[in-house]
């Protein structure tokens, strides 16, 4: 490229980096893992605007340290090549002076990065990277930087830092405050936790231009995706369906797609571009975790504001879908394994472990007013603990609190949003 065009590129980002600045802040529990004097890459990973680009920054300004900026989501650099970068480097310096920590945003659009980057390290640069495919941490970061980065995995708000960004106080046990933060589960179990989302009015329009960037622009042009058609579909029914447990032959068949390998290809794409999260089968045998994975969208949000979608008003597959998430966060901190659990007779939503110890068992229910469901929702725990051990049992419920015993077992029902703050 022009390096008078790469000029006026990083100027124009540079004014919008400052106007940024005077945006409110939310702070997030992943800043604390970020360690800007380490000699490793920095690597804020997730789903397009999860707000990767405002914890880097929130990190750099609070640290007091000047740093240089580029972002590579910029269409003006679709014709930029690894052969650039070294342009794009003297360029920096041209505009922010000497700088010794470099922020680079979405660096997974440049081919070959990882040797640019690679030669910053050695020179003793400070790199903060963020990128929304987790192919960066699966594939170019394992193979080209390894030892060199330390990977921090970002998701949408959860409800603790929804709390927190609305002003919800989340320790207070008064009325008012209880009241305040049932209200604000409320909203958060529609609205989801994307940041942009609060300030916009219109939802439908804002996770459908989401949805179609992930696909269009982190999955098929990156993985070259042939049947562009048929993916999309299978995409959108997978969110529409979530949580559901998915089988490779039947979504074969559905889409007319010749091959299983496809469709599994097709599921791991769409994990690596963190749209969903898949859930495998508990058993002890490595075969059956194997088959059959459960899959749940990243945030409720997009469980619907997109075209035919019919999810939006079942308020269990949403209590159960940011239950998911939260599990599978805390998971990744504490180095725990979460699955679902299924047999011919009864069903558990989650199974926590450690190694291969059982730790928690965890079912989901919004409503448990009718006998019927309570007695299900129990005896999926009871079953798990039956054939696990595991003593610690819970079931989370949109308002219910009390303790229970079946069969000699010990089981809490809980809030899911005293859960959801209680461990934030």
């Amino acid at each position: 490229m022009d390096k008078r065009v790469l000029e006026n590129v990083l100027t124009d980002q540079r004014i919008e980096l400052q106007r940024s600045s005077r945006k409110p802040i939310c702070t997030r529990r992943e800043e604390e893992m970020v360690d800007l004097n380490s000699p490793q890459a920095q690597v804020v990973i997730g789903i397009r605007r999860s707000g990767k680009s405002t914890l880097c920054l929130n990190v750099l300004r609070r640290s007091g340290v000047h740093f240089a900026y580029v972002n590579f989501d910029d269409e003006r650099f679709l014709d930029l090549k690894g052969a650039d970068l070294n342009d794009v480097l003297e360029v920096l310096y041209k505009i922010y002076g000497d700088f010794e920590h470099l922020f680079i945003d979405e660096i997974q659009n440049i081919a070959e990065w990882y040797l640019f980057v690679n030669r910053l390290l050695r020179q003793g640069m400070h790199v903060l990277i963020t990128g929304s495919n987790a192919k960066l941490l699966s594939g170019e970061l394992a193979t080209h930087l390894t030892g060199r980065h330390h990977a921090i995995a970002l998701y949408p708000f959860s409800f603790a830092e929804y709390c927190h960004y609305m002003g919800v106080d989340t320790a207070s046990n008064s009325t008012r405050a209880i009241a305040a933060r049932r209200a604000a589960f409320d909203s958060y179990m529609q609205q989801g936790g994307f940041p942009e989302i609060y300030a916009t009015s219109n939802p439908h329009d804002y996770i459908a231009g989401l949805v179609n960037d992930i696909l269009q622009r982190d999955i098929e042009q990156r993985f070259r995706i042939q049947h562009i058609t048929a993916f999309e579909q299978l995409s959108q029914h997978l969110l529409n369906v979530a949580p559901a447990i998915v089988a490779d032959n039947r979504l074969k068949d559905l889409f007319g797609i010749k091959s299983e390998h496809t469709i599994k290809n097709y599921i791991t794409y769409l994990k690596q571009a963190y749209l969903l999260e898949v859930l495998l089968r508990y058993s002890p045998k490595s075969r059956l975790r194997l088959t059959g994975g459960k899959v749940y969208p990243v945030d409720v949000a997009l469980m619907d504001n997109r075209s035919d979608a019919f999810a939006g008003e079942n308020m269990g597959w949403r209590l159960e879908t940011i239950v998911a998430i939260a599990l599978i966060r805390r998971a990744r901190q504490q180095h725990l394994d979460v699955y679902y659990y299924s047999e011919r007779t009864s069903e558990c939503d989650f199974v926590v472990c450690r190694n291969r110890t059982v730790v928690q068992a965890i079912q989901v229910s919004y409503d448990i007013q009718k006998p019927k469901t309570l007695k299900r929702e129990l005896r999926g725990l009871v079953t798990v603990a039956h054939k696990t051990r595991c003593e610690n049992l819970l079931l989370l419920t949109d308002s219910h609190h009390e303790n229970l015993e079946m069969e000699g077992f010990r089981i809490a029902i809980r809030p899911a949003h005293e859960w959801l703050t209680g461990d934030e």
